[in-house]
């Protein structure tokens, strides 16, 4: 290659820092493009860092998170034979001020026989409780390749598939937040990358203002059905205090908004100072009856129930919720 010719990738660089007036987002397909030669490691380290951090100045397009994921998905290694998956749900944030309450949501929805899968990483913001220490000291496993994984959703309904495994290389970017000092898009298409496209996709946001941008990608992508809503401390965990704003796309493949009401009416939930996750067992087996615990649980239950089409309104949706709570078996852990 001539040393003065632009290099390819230079093109995607230029597009978003041309400043003002004249940047504009990645289309569809420019966005697959670029990301197919990031994850093939096809642009040089300044590129990479300066492609990075342009889309978050700008905040990215709904056209770039479906084509960064589009672009991931269609490097998956992936048995011959995949199996059914009910719900996929993501896992990028991690815990600080209360436990990760939505795992036992998820634990509920599997006992019942919905199956699901989990994926995401942790490490990248110290002081955090991750969703994958949480899964194996319950007692399941998680999986080192696509096909385990889909071994393990056939013989109990779950999986949790790390980061690594569904892209070694976004695994490594997404360690880069200690350098850059910021969060890069790798944290928000990583949300959308439902291994096994499970008709349901469920996502937990931090910043209100992605909800549409989240929705926006999943009708590019054409999934079925989507719920995105500011969850605390960033996962899918609805909380009870405060009315939680919920885009979704429910089978006919058009985002809307609806407001969940708040539960509870006890104010601001302080923080929790101990983090003792051994608590979620006592939880699961009945010996802990903390208020605020259960209303999360089964109103982010009641919000995933209504994405899957188990129920036709909110309140149909939240006495489901109640009920298979109610009913789940509280052996059903293997740790238990």
């Amino acid at each position: 290659m001539d040393a003065h010719a632009p290099h390819p990738f230079a093109k995607f660089v230029a597009i978003l820092g041309r400043g003002k007036t004249k940047q504009r987002h990645l289309t569809l397909e420019e966005s697959r493009e670029s990301m197919d030669m990031i994850l093939r490691n096809e642009v040089l380290p300044e590129q990479l860092g300066a492609f990075l951090m342009l889309l978050r100045l700008k905040e990215e397009a709904p056209e770039e998170i479906a084509g960064f994921a589009l672009a991931t998905k269609a490097l998956y290694d992936l048995p011959a034979d995949i199996p059914k998956v009910d719900v996929d749900w993501s896992s990028y944030a991690g815990k600080r001020i209360q436990l990760p309450y939505f795992i036992l949501s998820v634990m509920a929805l599997v006992n019942s026989g919905v199956s699901v899968t989990m994926h995401g990483t942790e490490g990248h913001t110290p002081g955090r409780v991750y969703t994958r220490g949480i899964i194996k000291q319950l007692g399941f496993p998680e999986a080192d390749n696509f096909q385990q994984a889909a071994d393990q959703v056939r013989a109990s309904g779950f999986t949790y598939l790390p980061l690594e495994v569904l892209s070694p290389r976004l695994r490594a970017l997404i360690e880069l937040r200690p350098i850059f000092g910021l969060r890069s898009p790798v944290h928000t298409f990583a949300r959308m990358l439902n291994p096994f496209d499970a008709e349901t996709m469920m996502q937990g946001i931090f910043h209100r203002g992605f909800m549409d941008i989240h929705a926006g990608a999943a009708r590019l992508m054409g999934q079925p059905r989507m719920a995105v809503f500011r969850g605390e401390g960033g996962e899918i965990e609805r909380r009870p205090n405060k009315p939680t704003p919920v885009w979704s796309i429910l089978g006919d493949g058009q985002p809307f908004e609806e407001t969940w009401p708040q539960i509870s009416e006890s104010g601001h939930q302080p923080p929790d100072e101990e983090m003792n996750t051994a608590r979620l067992l006592d939880i699961w087996q009945g010996a802990d009856t903390n208020t605020y615990a259960l209303d999360s649980i089964k109103g982010t239950l009641a919000v995933t129930l209504r994405t899957m089409g188990r129920a036709p309104d909110m309140e149909s949706a939240a006495h489901m919720a109640d009920e298979l709570w109610n009913s789940r078996d509280k052996g059903f852990l293997p740790s238990a």
